[in-house]
Protein backbone atom coordinates (compact mmCIF):
# COMPACT_ATOMS: atom_id res chain seq x y z
CA UNK A 1 0.00 0.00 0.00
CA UNK A 2 1.49 3.17 -0.84
CA UNK A 3 1.13 6.59 1.03
CA UNK A 4 0.52 10.16 -0.50
CA UNK A 5 1.24 13.34 0.99
CA UNK A 6 2.09 16.61 0.52
CA UNK A 7 4.37 18.92 2.36
CA UNK A 8 6.14 21.96 2.30
CA UNK A 9 9.71 21.62 3.21
CA UNK A 10 11.39 24.87 3.44
CA UNK A 11 8.50 26.36 1.49
CA UNK A 12 9.45 23.92 -1.52
CA UNK A 13 5.89 21.96 -1.97
CA UNK A 14 6.73 18.08 -2.26
CA UNK A 15 4.71 15.09 -3.12
CA UNK A 16 6.16 12.18 -1.03
CA UNK A 17 5.02 8.57 -1.80
CA UNK A 18 5.51 6.23 1.24
CA UNK A 19 5.30 2.75 1.18
CA UNK A 20 5.88 2.01 5.15
CA UNK A 21 3.26 4.12 7.27
CA UNK A 22 5.83 4.13 10.06
CA UNK A 23 8.41 6.37 8.12
CA UNK A 24 8.68 8.95 10.76
CA UNK A 25 9.30 13.13 9.78
CA UNK A 26 12.75 12.72 10.61
CA UNK A 27 13.69 9.73 8.60
CA UNK A 28 11.89 11.25 5.33
CA UNK A 29 14.06 14.38 5.66
CA UNK A 30 17.14 12.79 6.14
CA UNK A 31 17.24 9.78 4.02
CA UNK A 32 14.70 10.53 1.23
CA UNK A 33 14.68 14.13 1.05
CA UNK A 34 18.76 14.38 1.80
CA UNK A 35 18.17 17.25 4.16
CA UNK A 36 20.67 16.06 6.96
CA UNK A 37 20.74 18.75 9.12
CA UNK A 38 18.09 17.63 11.56
CA UNK A 39 20.19 14.93 13.38
CA UNK A 40 19.42 11.46 14.73
CA UNK A 41 20.55 11.14 18.21
CA UNK A 42 18.54 9.17 20.62
CA UNK A 43 15.43 8.78 18.47
CA UNK A 44 13.23 8.80 21.29
CA UNK A 45 12.45 12.46 21.71
CA UNK A 46 14.84 12.97 24.65
CA UNK A 47 17.59 14.55 23.11
CA UNK A 48 16.21 17.42 20.35
CA UNK A 49 19.05 17.05 17.76
CA UNK A 50 15.83 16.53 15.96
CA UNK A 51 14.29 19.77 16.32
CA UNK A 52 12.46 21.08 13.24
CA UNK A 53 9.35 23.90 12.92
CA UNK A 54 6.01 22.03 11.94
CA UNK A 55 3.38 24.76 11.32
CA UNK A 56 5.54 27.23 13.14
CA UNK A 57 5.76 24.91 16.45
CA UNK A 58 8.51 23.26 17.76
CA UNK A 59 8.88 19.27 17.17
CA UNK A 60 11.38 16.26 17.94
CA UNK A 61 10.85 15.12 14.54
CA UNK A 62 11.75 11.30 15.51
CA UNK A 63 8.43 11.57 17.47
CA UNK A 64 6.37 12.41 14.20
CA UNK A 65 4.91 9.93 11.78
CA UNK A 66 5.15 11.36 7.98
CA UNK A 67 2.22 9.72 7.18
CA UNK A 68 -0.18 12.08 9.57
CA UNK A 69 1.39 15.35 9.05
CA UNK A 70 -0.68 15.56 4.89
CA UNK A 71 -0.47 19.65 3.95
CA UNK A 72 1.96 20.48 6.70
CA UNK A 73 4.76 23.13 6.72
CA UNK A 74 7.91 21.88 8.02
CA UNK A 75 10.82 24.49 8.10
CA UNK A 76 14.52 22.54 8.84
CA UNK A 77 18.17 23.77 9.95
CA UNK A 78 18.78 24.02 6.08
CA UNK A 79 15.64 26.69 4.92
CA UNK A 80 16.49 29.52 7.96
CA UNK A 81 19.61 30.98 5.74
CA UNK A 82 18.40 33.37 3.18
CA UNK A 83 20.92 32.99 0.70
CA UNK A 84 24.25 33.36 2.11
CA UNK A 85 22.72 35.98 4.41
CA UNK A 86 22.72 33.89 7.88
CA UNK A 87 19.37 34.01 9.71
CA UNK A 88 19.81 35.86 13.13
CA UNK A 89 20.05 32.82 15.51
CA UNK A 90 22.35 31.07 13.30
CA UNK A 91 24.71 34.20 13.39
CA UNK A 92 24.13 34.65 17.03
CA UNK A 93 25.30 31.30 17.57
CA UNK A 94 28.41 32.19 15.80
CA UNK A 95 29.48 35.48 17.82
CA UNK A 96 28.53 33.19 21.35
CA UNK A 97 30.25 30.40 20.59
CA UNK A 98 26.81 28.65 21.11
CA UNK A 99 28.42 25.31 19.91
CA UNK A 100 31.02 23.09 20.35
CA UNK A 101 31.14 19.70 18.26
CA UNK A 102 28.50 20.99 16.39
CA UNK A 103 26.00 17.55 16.36
CA UNK A 104 23.16 19.44 18.54
CA UNK A 105 23.40 22.80 16.89
CA UNK A 106 20.94 22.35 14.38
CA UNK A 107 18.34 21.10 16.71
CA UNK A 108 19.54 23.57 19.17
CA UNK A 109 18.91 26.31 16.58
CA UNK A 110 15.75 25.53 15.43
CA UNK A 111 14.67 25.37 19.26
CA UNK A 112 15.56 28.57 20.03
CA UNK A 113 13.96 30.52 16.87
CA UNK A 114 11.08 28.42 17.56
CA UNK A 115 11.11 29.45 21.42
CA UNK A 116 11.84 33.05 19.97
CA UNK A 117 8.28 32.91 17.93
CA UNK A 118 6.45 31.52 19.62
CA UNK A 119 7.06 34.78 22.54
CA UNK A 120 8.78 32.69 24.88
CA UNK A 121 12.32 33.44 25.11
CA UNK A 122 12.24 36.73 27.30
CA UNK A 123 14.96 38.38 28.79
CA UNK A 124 15.43 36.15 31.28
CA UNK A 125 18.35 33.20 31.31
CA UNK A 126 16.61 31.30 32.86
CA UNK A 127 13.35 31.57 31.16
CA UNK A 128 15.59 30.57 28.36
CA UNK A 129 17.56 27.73 29.75
CA UNK A 130 13.97 26.42 30.85
CA UNK A 131 12.64 26.92 27.17
CA UNK A 132 15.74 25.19 25.61
CA UNK A 133 15.57 22.81 28.28
CA UNK A 134 14.93 19.65 24.89
CA UNK A 135 17.59 20.37 23.72
CA UNK A 136 20.54 18.48 25.45
CA UNK A 137 24.23 19.72 24.55
CA UNK A 138 26.90 16.86 25.55
CA UNK A 139 29.92 19.21 24.92
CA UNK A 140 28.07 21.22 27.32
CA UNK A 141 28.00 24.58 25.66
CA UNK A 142 24.81 25.82 27.17
CA UNK A 143 26.23 29.38 28.29
CA UNK A 144 26.50 30.34 25.01
CA UNK A 145 23.54 28.80 23.40
CA UNK A 146 21.64 30.85 26.38
CA UNK A 147 23.74 33.85 25.11
CA UNK A 148 22.92 33.79 21.64
CA UNK A 149 19.12 32.73 22.39
CA UNK A 150 19.09 36.20 24.63
CA UNK A 151 21.24 38.14 22.04
CA UNK A 152 18.89 36.78 19.01
CA UNK A 153 15.30 37.72 21.14
CA UNK A 154 16.94 41.20 21.95
CA UNK A 155 17.74 41.53 18.49
CA UNK A 156 14.32 40.82 17.23
CA UNK A 157 12.52 42.90 19.86
CA UNK A 158 15.14 45.81 19.00
CA UNK A 159 13.93 45.56 15.44
CA UNK A 160 10.66 45.43 15.89
CA UNK A 161 10.28 42.07 14.13
CA UNK A 162 9.31 39.43 16.86
CA UNK A 163 8.93 37.14 14.00
CA UNK A 164 12.45 37.86 12.11
CA UNK A 165 13.67 35.42 14.41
Amino acid sequence: MTFRLTLTVNGEPRAIELDDPRVTLLDLLRERLGLTGSKKGCDRGQCGACTVLLNGRRINSCLALAVSLDGAEVLTIEGLAAGEQLHPVQAAFIEHDGFQCGFCTPGQIMSAVGLIREGHAGDDPERVREGMSGNLCRCGAYIGITEAVLDAQARSVGTGQGDAA
